[in-house]
This record gives structure tokens, sequence and C-alpha cells, in this order.
């Protein structure tokens, strides 16, 4: 058995070690940045519920303004918004390349996209929750905790699982600015070396991880639907 793999990737178990250390360095990316990106989707998904028209913050300037910074990130190839936020990522990490200087470009590429999420997740609440919650002298703070957040859990789950997975996504797209990870793995030692084994076994890898967070989503969402 051993002798048929390293036959088929012989490449991979030579650097094997490194291999192992670029999947690690690629979870720690997904969680450490994904878990930072749920907080701030979460925050301006609700911040954009809350003050749309007709709800119970509503302000337009905030709505608006917050809105379009939003769909302005979004919008931004992930790419080119990593290499501008080299800078930001070496004044706040002390560098731009590797493990540390993933989380900033990771972040700020995925919150936005998380806010959309958490926002849909968020309006698919039935408005008579809200105006019920009203009248019985629930404040904005108490709705927003108690209706739109509690009640939402499935919908949360399902929009976070597919911000993780469109960020495993990235943390490939990374190893073109030196990030760390199995993209930096996958440039370095497959695509400039022409080893096409450690592709295919990195691509592998990555394609198992996103049916992982897949199937982990949807238990999670079907045991919190009530």
């Amino acid at each position: 058995m051993m002798d048929f793999i390293i036959q088929i990737m012989p490449n991979v178990v030579d650097r094997f070690d490194v291999f192992v250390e670029s999947i690690y360095e690629t979870l720690l990316m997904i969680l450490i940045s994904g878990s930072i990106a749920l907080v701030l989707g979460l925050i301006f998904g609700t911040i954009l519920v809350v003050t749309r028209p007709g709800d119970i913050l509503e302000n337009k300037a905030v709505y608006t303004v917050l809105g379009k910074i939003v769909d302005l990130f979004r919008a931004a190839p992930f790419i080119i918004l990593a290499m501008i936020l080299t800078p930001l990522s070496q004044l706040i990490m002390g560098t731009s390349i590797g493990l540390k200087g993933a989380y900033i470009p990771l972040i700020i590429g995925t919150a936005p996209f998380c806010a959309r999420q958490m926002e849909q997740a968020l309006s698919e609440i039935d408005r008579g929750l809200v105006e019920a919650s009203q009248s019985m002298g629930f404040g904005p703070f108490e709705i927003i905790w108690k209706v739109y957040l509690r009640e939402s859990i499935p919908s949360i789950i399902r929009g976070f699982t597919i911000t993780l997975i469109s960020m495993i996504g990235l943390t490939a797209i990374l190893g073109v600015t030196g990030s760390g990870g199995l993209g930096v793995f996958c440039i370095n030692y497959g695509y400039n070396q022409y080893n096409y084994d450690i592709l295919w076994v990195s691509l592998a890898i990555l394609v198992l991880l996103t049916i992982l967070v897949q199937g982990i989503g949807n238990f999670l969402a079907r045991k919190t639907t009530h």
C-alpha cells in the first residue's frame, strides 16, 4: 500500500512535513478568520436589517452608507484587495506574508460577504413576531437578541457555512501573495516545479474540507430547526 502511495504521489511524500504544516495553516486561517468574519458579519448584517426602512431602528443614512461600504468590498476582486491590504497587514500583524499575513485580507475580504448572508438570514424572520414583541414592550435590543438572532439560528448557520466554503477557496488564492497554507504549498512545490501530484492531492484536501464544512453546517442547521 505504501509503495503504491509513493508511486502515485512521490513529491507529496517527499515533502510530507511541509504538506501537513500547510494543511494546519489552512485550518487555522479558516478557524480564526472565519470566527472574526462571523462576528463582524452578524454585527453589520443586524445593523442593515434593523435600520432598513420600516424596521425597529430605521435610519436611512446608516442603512445606505453601510450597505454601500459592504457592497464596495464585496465587489472588489479578492486577489487585488489582498495586494492593496498588504500595508495594513504589515501594520497590524507585522508582516504581509506567511500565516499571519493571511488574516487581515481574509477577514476584510469575507466579512462583507458574511454580512449579506446574515442580513438575508435575519430578513427571513416573520414581521409578525417583531410586531408582537413590540406590543409586549420589548426594547430594540431585546427584539434583536430574542427575535432576530435567536429565531434565525438555522439560517445563520446556513449563511455562515456558505461563508466558510467561500473562505476555503480564498485561502488557496492567497498562495499568490505568499500568505501560507495549501495555496503557497501548491504554487511553490506544485505549479512552479511541475509536480502535478501535489496539485491534485491539495485539490482533493480542499474539496474534502468543503464537503466536511457543508456536512457539519447541514447537520447543525437541522438540529436547530424547530
